[in-house]
Parts: C-alpha cells; structure tokens; sequence
C-alpha cells in the first residue's frame, strides 16, 4: 500500500493526535505519521509521542521571534518530511497564508461543533445557551477563513437535559477520537466508509 505521510500539529494533550496514531499503527490504514509540531514545549502530547518514538518537533512563538520567522521555521520543519497530509489536532495557533498555500487543499482540522455552526471558540456553552439537542464534530480542510474550510466529515452526539460543558465536552471528544481516523482514511482513499456501530454517534461524509 502507498501510505501517505502525515505530519501533526498540537498544542495540549494530543488525544485526537493519539487517534491518529494508533489508527496508522494498522498495515492496512494508508497514512503513516512522520513527525509532531507542538508550539508548547509543555503540551502533554509531546511526551506522548515521544514515547512511541514519532519525531517531536517544539516550534514556538517567542516574544523575540516575529510571526515571519515562527512560520519560516515551521515551513523549514515541513521540508524536511515532505508530508502529503498536515492535520491540526488541537492546535491552537491560526495557520496562515505562508503555510496554507504550499499545502492548499490538503490541510485537515477537527472542531468540536457542526460547522457551520459556533465556529471558534467556546464552541460547548455556545451550544448550551442557544438550546441544541445536538451536537458534534467536524473534519473540514483548512482555508484563510477560521473553521469555514470545506467539511469533510461530521459526527453527530446528543445533548442531554443536564449536560454541562465538562459532559457535553467529553461526550464529543470521544467523537472527535472515532471521526478523525475515518475522515482521513475517507480523505486520501475516497472510499465510502462504513456506518459506524455506535448507535450514539451518528456520521455523515462528503
């Protein structure tokens, strides 16, 4: 199988990350992950992949370094592993022009809500305030626009009476874990991915 190389981008504790991972460790998934960029030497996903042995890369934003020379070293990171694939779990810098356009069109990011709606942040309470009985995640491809990109795949969860932020967040966390691999599988193959057996999670793909 030709695998696609993958390079990661985070900035907390990498589960969507470690999704990805384990989902590539599979002979038959047609992604292989060839390095991290985390712009948080602290980020708890670092450890963890350093400790399945993935290059780590720790890109920051210092005060003394300008916006320029932060993406021109992130740009110089990239070279070096010639992904096919960059995918943002968690990341939680804006990507720009500079590293979007060598990339066009093949840059994936996970955001815990139904793009289109509550793009950005505080994405939970925003669906608690206004009512929703549902709610999820979303796949989409990256573009200039924050959370606006092209959705390539969505999942769908309940919200409960008494859900909270905390319970609503780790309800769909455990959705953003299943969405991601398959959405990329979905991605590079094209292939129909089959429905997914967890009757509380419902998918949906472009």
């Amino acid at each position: 199988m030709n695998h696609r190389t993958i390079v990661i981008f985070i900035s907390g504790n990498g589960s969507n990350m470690e999704a990805l991972i384990k989902a590539s460790e599979s002979a038959d998934y047609p992604a292989r992950i060839a390095a991290i960029i985390s712009d948080k030497p602290q980020a708890a996903g670092v450890e963890k992949a350093k400790n399945r042995n993935i290059p780590t890369h720790i890109i920051e934003r210092k005060a003394c370094l300008s916006k320029k020379q932060h993406e021109k070293d992130i740009l110089e990171c990239l070279h070096s592993y010639k992904p096919d694939i960059l995918c943002l779990a968690g990341y939680m810098r804006l990507i720009s022009m500079r590293i979007i356009s060598p990339y066009r069109g093949r840059i994936l990011n996970i955001h815990p809500s139904l793009l289109p709606l509550f793009p950005g942040l505080n994405t939970h309470q925003r669906a608690l305030d206004a009512g929703m009985k549902i709610s999820g995640c979303t796949v989409h491809i990256v573009t200039e626009e924050i959370d606006t990109g092209p959705i390539l795949a969505q999942a769908a969860v309940p919200i409960f009476e008494d859900d909270t932020c905390k319970t609503l967040a780790k309800r769909i966390l455990h959705a953003e874990h299943c969405l991601y691999p398959i959405a990329l599988e979905h991605f590079i193959t094209g292939h129909k991915i089959p429905r997914h057996k967890n009757t509380q999670i419902l998918f949906s793909f472009r």
